[in-house]
């Protein structure tokens, strides 16, 4: 890409829209997104691939270990390790299936979801605040840019990630 100067003094590159205060915003919050990332991390003490092996098992309950891997993005020896390691810090334990006891789930730990949930709770009832004090009609507005958002988000996602499955 051809490097040249904004008009803020921060390299611009062609092919970048001009700035907006949306897409400020947007940018703002991809990058508060990384550093809550991050600090939640820390007090968990997790890296980032555990951090999101916890993620799944908090929001979808136990899961396959082989479950695990697809939604991680890696071999199921490699999910095997992440186990190991929220297994050793108390993050999961590994569990017999209730209905066919030959397959392991692994389950996140009751302390572990109630701690993340403390973390995250001031952001979630923050955001949902500031949807009460909206009127209809801008929610709508806003849901649908959202939506856009999103589908941008998962249609360059999908392409990017489609040549390295």
């Amino acid at each position: 890409m051809t490097e040249k100067r904004n008009d803020g003094g921060r390299p611009a590159f062609s092919g970048f829209p001009q700035r907006s205060p949306i897409l400020e915003d947007l940018r703002e919050i991809v990058r508060l997104s990384g550093r809550f990332e991050r600090h939640l991390g820390r007090v968990l003490a997790v890296n980032p691939t555990d951090l999101t092996a916890m993620q799944h098992l908090i929001e979808s309950g136990p899961l396959s270990p082989s479950e695990l891997a697809r939604r991680l993005g890696i071999s199921t020896a490699a999910t095997t390790l992440v186990v190991d390691r929220l297994e050793a810090s108390g993050h999961a334990r590994r569990h017999r299936h209730e209905d066919d006891r030959r397959k392991i789930v692994v389950v996140p730990d009751e302390g572990s979801t109630r701690r993340t949930a403390e973390e995250l709770l001031p952001i979630v009832r923050g955001i949902a605040d500031l949807l009460t004090d909206l009127p209809p009609e801008e929610t709508a507005v806003i849901e649908r840019f959202l939506d856009r958002v999103v589908a941008v988000y998962r249609d360059v996602v999908d392409e990017a990630t489609a040549g390295s499955a």
